[in-house]
């Protein structure tokens, strides 16, 4: 999920469905796709979490993500009736989002779990972001709609008033055991973010004990873009895409200054 060593990336998979078990985002998209049966790609799916819902609600869906320790998890989720036979209507496969094709002829892309804001990559942070709403619009049918939820930063606002605060601290926002025993944390560290290009930059620290006692630790520097609202219109009006609706939060409140989302639902041309 974020470069990290191989146990490491076991370890996240592990306490990611630890901790990662709300189940509101959810239920407000499929509230706002509707109940009529769709083809449905969720890009960065993880272990399934929106997912495998998507599929029981009765939608065709399909994942990408490159995280294959994420992956490994949707099988035992993806259960059908009698927890026997796995769901006819799901597929994922192991893909990097922003070098690799996403495929066509999708009624809805799903850019959820902020996606936006924990791309992975080398590229200009901006440009991938930008290129996201470009390959949703490739992906999907004339007709088609984007979904998007994105919470920049700690429910900080998709319209910023001020900069985020500066932290020289550490936060810790995972700890616990994975199923191999391993204990450990995901900290950040030194949070900074430069209001002139709305980038954030911070460490993601991760600390290990193994059963035998012994430790391992990895620092990955990571750099965030903030993008607002105004640059989300223009992308998706770059690609094609107009807006249907938007809110701030899943009571379906405008975005505002009291709101920390962006959850846009956006259409394809058909021509």
């Amino acid at each position: 999920m974020f470069n990290e060593k191989a146990i490491i990336s076991r370890w996240v998979a592990d306490i990611y469905d630890q901790n990662e078990t709300g189940t509101e985002d959810v239920e407000f998209l499929l509230s706002v796709i509707g109940p009529e049966p769709k083809r449905i790609l969720e890009v960065a799916c993880g272990s399934g979490r929106i997912l495998v819902p998507l599929a029981k609600a009765g939608h065709t869906v399909t994942g990408i993500d490159a995280d294959e320790c994420m992956l490994a998890k949707i099988p035992a989720k993806a259960k059908g009736k009698g927890n026997c036979d796995c769901l006819a209507n799901i597929e994922w496969r192991a893909a990097d989002a922003v070098h690799d094709d996403w495929g066509a002829g999708y009624d809805t892309v799903v850019l959820a779990g902020n996606i936006l804001y924990n791309i992975v990559s080398d590229m200009d942070y901006a440009q991938a972001q930008a290129l996201f709403i470009h390959k949703a619009a490739a992906a999907l049918k004339p007709g088609g709609c984007v979904y998007i939820d994105y919470q920049p930063g700690n429910c900080y606002p998709a319209r910023p008033r001020k900069s985020p605060p500066k932290s020289r601290g550490e936060r810790v926002v995972w700890e616990g055991t994975d199923s191999a025993g391993n204990f450990g944390r995901m900290i950040l560290l030194d949070n900074a973010y430069d209001k002139k290009t709305r980038l954030s930059a911070f460490t993601r620290r991760f600390e290990l004990t193994l059963p035998s006692g012994e430790t391992i630790r990895q620092d990955i520097p990571c750099v965030k873009h903030f993008a607002s609202l105004g640059q989300l219109h223009g992308w998706l009006a770059e690609a094609g895409l107009a807006v249907e609706r938007e809110y701030g939060d899943y009571r379906r409140s405008p975005i505002g200054r009291k709101t920390c989302r962006a959850i846009i639902l956006a259409r394809k041309g058909a021509r």
